[in-house]
């Protein structure tokens, strides 16, 4: 067994090696490129699943975990262990990641063809092959971003797991903005990247503060995570201004815990998610459902044992984690209530549902959280991909009714002209925009293996009971909510359950039942099988995902299937000195969980059941007036952080500039140039006077004295030796008369 967890660091590399191909040799080879790119991914996965699956079978796995260094860079008093790590937690990571990641590499195939907003005479050659023009780089794009959330899961240290990190969210800058004519694309990368740098950057503060106060200093989590070292930082303190002296572990979990508010789109650094919508639809599966949304939550999985020693020395610190995952889920929930598009939609329940996993970390439920984490992921996945399908379907709807002369909703002719924006009073729309759900509908005839497979997703993300996957992980969250007297976190976490089922139905019932309200609705054709079939394997997982953590005093079939996922993690959370929270059966989260699912699933059908009658506005939009309005604009935050923060930002770069090129520092530059040219003429004309006369001068009077004695050199020996006679008297006086005067 040790052969195959040696082979852990491994498991990043194929699709490095993929990203340096198709970079380096394969750009107009997109045929090339799909089998480098599925290919690596293909053996990630295979090394993936066989890494997982002999940890699975090989017993009490987690009390001896894998923890390999594979070189050191030295830092003076210490060093930095790059490696890898193998234990149940990452094991589990690598079985969904590496599934996920292959599913949407297959997806990404037959979805990335020709994209509508291009011109097909700007690119001929891409248009006759009915591929993106920018094929390859998307796939070196992707290769890259599994590079990154793989070697995340392996890494042994914090610090490599900050690069790998840091990889996630360049590609996530690049991928989001990889349609960059669109101007919206290029401002939301750029917010996606801005954002989450905020994070990133208090978050590396948390690093550091940690490498400094652990004993020794490191960053490797089995050296982080001794008993010894969580003792002393839980008992080191440090005096924060106005709050005063605060243990080192808490300042340190709060910290690292930025990181996840930004990666995980948590509240207040939400904003970024659901504008990621603009890149391309496995781009959104890959973020918010395999990789860069999940890390955030892997984060806190990861660090677990700092945050379970941060409540017991300063519950305030758990408190704040539990309070943001419990307030950021019912917040985004709303949002969702009253979105129209159909991936935003699925966006704002990512946020609500990663808000479902921070808090319960912040209850300290580390099975519950690490659980849903792994069924969201392959059920998010599914909706988002199915989205994709959906859009593609509505897009050759729409071709089509342009190639036999249609017209659309509002009657107008469309050849070459963009239907006209109807203004409404649920929200402008656009007749013509295949996201847009008000212009869908019956899409569950046209589009069978689609519909299907989104409403499996659509039920695990309500939480159907029993079924699905959504259902097991959702109602631990809430029975472990319960049984620690959270409360308040029970209670906020029900809503938004609630208003899940609801608005999941909602998407549901306008997307695919009633029917067709536009004519790439009517037209709209089934996905190629490179899209569909991905969507069949992860809704098998969708479904029974969740069997794996049926708890065993469950009722009736309680016991039947053992709770697998706790029993495999317990021997590991020993080993972390974590505290295994066993539940007893208890009769009201079950019986919420059925009440907020059934209930919100039965009122969102009978609402949106038949869909929407053409034109009709929406019914909700009518009864709630302007709580739906606050909704539906995102409580208008974003417009918030423009009017403040963003308005601020810009005021003090124009006051600092202006402060730079007037006032002070080009002034400044200014003054000592005009002095040094002042002084450099003052020096120019000291060296012309001074320097230059004294040399002209020694010159001249070498001149004059070589004319004087040019003189005496006439050329007759008489004259010479009269000057001898001459110079020679002139001695003997200069020296006889001295001796002369003395005898005298």
């Amino acid at each position: 067994m040790d052969g195959i967890f040696n082979a852990a660091w491994i498991v990043p590399i194929p699709p490095f090696l993929a990203f340096l191909a198709i970079i380096l040799g394969l750009n107009r080879n997109k045929r090339g490129t799909t089998l480098v790119a599925v290919g690596a991914a293909a053996i990630s996965w295979i090394l993936g699943w066989g890494i997982a699956f002999a940890s699975f079978f090989t017993g009490h796995f987690g009390e001896h975990p894998i923890d390999q260094a594979l070189y050191s860079i030295p830092t003076g008093t210490s060093e930095f262990v790059i490696g890898y790590a193998v234990d149940p937690a990452n094991a589990l990571m690598l079985f969904m990641v590496s599934f996920l990641v292959l599913m949407i590499f297959i997806y990404s195939s037959g979805y990335m063809t020709f994209p509508g907003h291009l011109s097909t005479a700007a690119y001929p050659e891409a248009a006759a092959q009915g591929k993106d023009p920018r094929y390859s780089r998307f796939f070196a794009y992707i290769s890259l971003f599994a590079t990154g959330m793989l070697g995340l899961v392996v890494s042994n240290s914090l610090l490599m797991f900050f690069i790998f990190w840091e990889i996630m969210g360049l590609c996530s800058y690049l991928l989001i903005g990889f349609w960059y004519e669109k101007p919206s694309a290029k401002a939301a990368a750029l917010k996606a990247f801005m954002t989450t740098r905020i994070g990133d950057a208090i978050m590396l503060v948390g690093m550091i503060f940690l490498y400094i106060r652990s004993e020794p200093s490191s960053l490797r989590f089995s050296e982080l995570f001794t008993a010894e070292n969580l003792e002393q930082l839980a008992h080191s303190t440090a005096n924060v201004p106005v709050i005063g002296a605060v243990p080192w572990i808490a300042v340190i979990a709060v910290l690292i815990f930025f990181g996840t508010i930004g990666k995980s789109a948590q509240f207040p650094l939400h904003v970024w998610l659901p504008d990621a919508m603009e890149g391309p639809t496995p781009v959104s599966a890959m973020i918010h459902a395999a990789t860069m949304v999940s890390a955030g939550v892997f984060l806190l999985v990861r660090m677990f044992p700092i945050y379970e020693y941060a409540g017991e020395v300063s519950a305030s610190a758990l408190q704040f984690v539990a309070f943001i995952g419990g307030f950021t889920a019912i917040f985004a929930a709303t949002i969702a209530m009253a979105q129209w598009d159909v991936k935003r939609v699925l966006a704002y329940s990512t946020i609500s549902q990663l808000g479902y996993m921070v808090a319960a970390i912040g209850m300290g439920a580390y099975v519950a959280a690490l659980f849903h984490l792994l069924t969201h992921a392959f059920f998010k996945a599914l909706l988002f991909l199915g989205s994709g399908s959906v859009i593609h379907g509505m897009e050759h709807g729409f071709h089509h009714a342009h190639e036999h002369g249609s017209h659309d909703a509002e009657g107008h002719d469309d050849h070459g002209h963009h239907a006209h924006v109807v203004r409404r009073s649920d929200g402008d729309l656009n007749p013509e925009d295949p996201q847009d759900m008000r212009n869908m509908g019956g899409l569950l005839q046209r589009m069978p293996r689609t519909g299907w497979t989104f409403i499996i997703g659509g039920l695990a993300l309500s939480g159907f009971p029993l079924i699905t996957a959504g259902f097991w992980s959702k109602d631990e969250i809430l029975a472990s909510a319960w049984g620690g007297n959270h409360l308040w976190v029970f209670g906020t976490l029900a809503v938004a359950a609630f208003l899940t089922a609801f608005y999941t139905m909602r998407q549901i019932g306008l997307t695919f039942l009633g029917k067709p309200r536009s004519e790439g609705a009517i037209h709209a054709p089934e996905s190629v099988p490179s899209m569909t079939t991905p969507l069949i394997l992860i809704s098998f997982f969708a479904i029974v995902g969740g069997w794996i953590g049926i708890p065993e005093y469950f009722p009736v079939i309680g016991g039947i299937v053992p709770n697998w996922i706790e029993h495999f993690l317990e021997p590991y959370m020993e080993y972390m000195h974590l505290h295994a929270h066993h539940l007893g059966f208890d009769i009201v989260p079950l019986a919420t969980s059925l009440v907020v699912a059934l209930g919100g699933l039965g009122l969102g059908y009978v609402i949106y059941g038949q869909g929407l009658k053409e034109g009709q506005i929406d019914p909700l939009s009518k009864l709630l007036g302007p709580i739906w309005w606050a909704w539906h604009r995102k409580y208008w935050v974003d417009e918030f952080y423009h009017d403040t923060i963003i308005a601020f930002t810009m005021a003090l770069a124009k006051f600092l500039a202006l402060f730079d090129r007037e006032w002070v520092i080009d002034a400044i530059v200014n003054a000592i140039g005009r002095v040094a040219l002042w002084l450099s003429a003052v020096l120019a004309a000291f060296d012309r006077i001074v320097i230059d006369g004294a040399v002209m001068g020694l010159g001249w009077l070498s001149d004059q004295a070589g004319g004087i004695a040019r003189l005496l050199q006439d050329g007759r020996v008489q004259a010479y030796l009269l000057f001898g006679l001459l110079m020679a008297a002139v001695w003997l006086f200069l020296n006889v008369l001295p001796l002369i005067m003395t005898l005298v």
